[in-house]
């Protein structure tokens, strides 16, 4: 016999669509591994250097590190600071947003730690009710 379902918080019913579109664009941003990463290493290790961050995240390209960081500025993620000196020096830092952002998926974190057990257990029955 199923427990009973948990309490939840009630789903809005009267959303505003430019709520609406900036959950749906948060959503996938939080689903790009890169943006995370990079969220990660910047709570993690303050502000650094374009190189720096391109080695703190293992497998990125310099293409995708630069459009990554590019959109997480005008998301308002991140600042972008160019010192004058020759060659340029580019840092990078969350902003506040940033930080709030990477607190919330934290919280992803929490749950898959605390749920991990459930959700191997559940897809161990579920392959085992499956033909080979």
């Amino acid at each position: 016999m199923n427990a009973p379902a948990p309490p939840h918080l009630p789903w809005p019913t009267d959303i505003d669509p430019r709520v609406e579109a900036l959950v749906t664009e948060v959503i996938g941003r939080v689903a790009d591994k890169w943006t995370m990463l990079i969220l990660d290493v910047l709570a993690e290790q303050g502000e650094l250097r374009f190189t720096q961050v391109g080695r703190e995240v293992p497998g990125i390209s310099q293409k995708m590190l630069t459009q990554t960081l590019r959109q997480m500025e005008r998301d308002g993620l991140v600042v972008r600071t160019v010192h004058p000196v020759i060659p340029p020096r580019v840092e990078y830092r969350l902003t506040d947003l940033g930080f709030s952002l990477g607190e919330a998926f934290c919280s992803v974190w929490i749950w898959a730690k605390d749920n991990l057990e459930r959700i191997d257990a559940a897809r161990a029955a579920f392959d085992s009710r499956r033909p080979g």
